[in-house]
């Protein structure tokens, strides 16, 4: 059963347990090579950290996203068309969700999903100041995991999943079709899906954008340790590790990784942890697309691609997918 939280904010009982942090972690970092999923990095602190990612200059997604929000924002509301239901996956602080908005007709609802409830709170605030005749309807929950969407004030016309910052591209290809698909079922038939995603360019200015020059996404990527520190009582000692992002133009995409700095044992529940020196996790792919790439990608979801929209440099894109008749295999 769904539970009220104080704030109001909607809580679908799926924010992992310690219990579960403690499994999953035990159990990555036993794989050869180690894994560790990329939902770690989005404790309070991590999601305050990459806030600060997003206004790094090297960090060209944001700028260009809110570039392409700033000049298309109007038009995308007249494709999306009146008395929309607007739910947004990993809402975050929601800046390009307000310039949205703003231009939306007749919206129904703002359901904001995000797992962490402190940012979640804190953007819900600042949205009902903004619109204060907007429904909003925040979902604290895992997006990648079946929803329960709240009860519509009225009817809408269509649901649009609004899923910006090409966070399709923290999955590989397999995951992020059966994501779409899973998007696909809870837009329902009228619905669509409004994405953002990044596109191939220079690897250098890829590279970079995940090697600022001032350490956050390092800190970033080392909270991860933290957060298992915090919670689960593990002992990593963070000067231990180290950071590393690196494109691979073959698979077009950054592969990030925390590296052991020397040989050491880390504790992590009972289980004694052993690295050898340069022994790398994996914690996060950032695929880059073309537009024929991810509209294959769509495709196999039973997706077509109905509109791009693209920054003035075409760095960036924003996607708007409807349904095709028949779901690829």
């Amino acid at each position: 059963m769904s539970s009220m939280q104080p704030c109001g904010v909607s809580d679908d009982d799926r924010r992992p347990p310690l219990n579960e942090v403690l499994e999953v972690a035990q159990h990555g970092l036993a794989l050869k090579p180690k894994r560790l999923p990329s939902w770690l990095f989005y404790d309070e602190q991590g999601s305050a950290l990459f806030e600060q990612i997003c206004e790094q200059p090297e960090y060209y997604l944001t700028r260009c996203e809110i570039a392409l929000m700033d000049e298309h924002a109007g038009s995308i509301a007249d494709v999306l068309g009146s008395d929309v239901r607007l739910v947004e996956y990993g809402s975050g602080s929601g800046l390009k969700t307000r310039m949205l908005l703003r231009h939306l007709h007749r919206p129904v609802s703002y359901v904001p999903v995000e797992i962490s409830p402190e940012p979640l709170r804190q953007s819900v605030a600042r949205l009902a100041q903004e619109f204060p005749s907007l429904p909003l309807q925040p979902l604290c929950a895992d997006f990648s995991k079946p929803l329960r969407l709240p009860i519509p004030p009225r009817a809408p016309r269509h649901t649009v999943l609004y899923f910006p910052g090409s966070t399709i591209g923290n999955f590989e290809n397999h995951d992020a079709a059966v994501l779409l698909r899973k998007m696909r079922n809870e837009m329902g038939d009228a619905g669509g899906i409004l994405i953002g995603v990044d596109l191939k360019k220079d690897p250098a200015l890829i590279e970079a954008a995940y090697n600022d020059r001032a350490g956050v996404t390092a800190a970033f990527t080392l909270n991860m340790l933290a957060r298992l520190n915090r919670e689960i009582g593990s002992n990593f000692e963070l000067s231990g590790f180290a950071h590393r992002a690196h494109y691979n133009p073959m698979a077009g995409r950054i592969e990030t990784h925390i590296v052991s700095r020397h040989e050491q044992q880390v504790k992590v529940g009972r289980n004694n942890v052993s690295f050898r020196a340069d022994e790398a996790i994996h914690v996060e792919y950032s695929c880059k697309y073309s537009l024929e790439d991810f509209a294959a990608l769509a495709a196999r979801a039973g997706l077509a691609v109905q509109h791009v929209w693209t920054d003035p440099e075409r760095m960036f894109s924003v996607q708007f997918l409807v349904r095709t008749s028949t779901v690829a295999c």
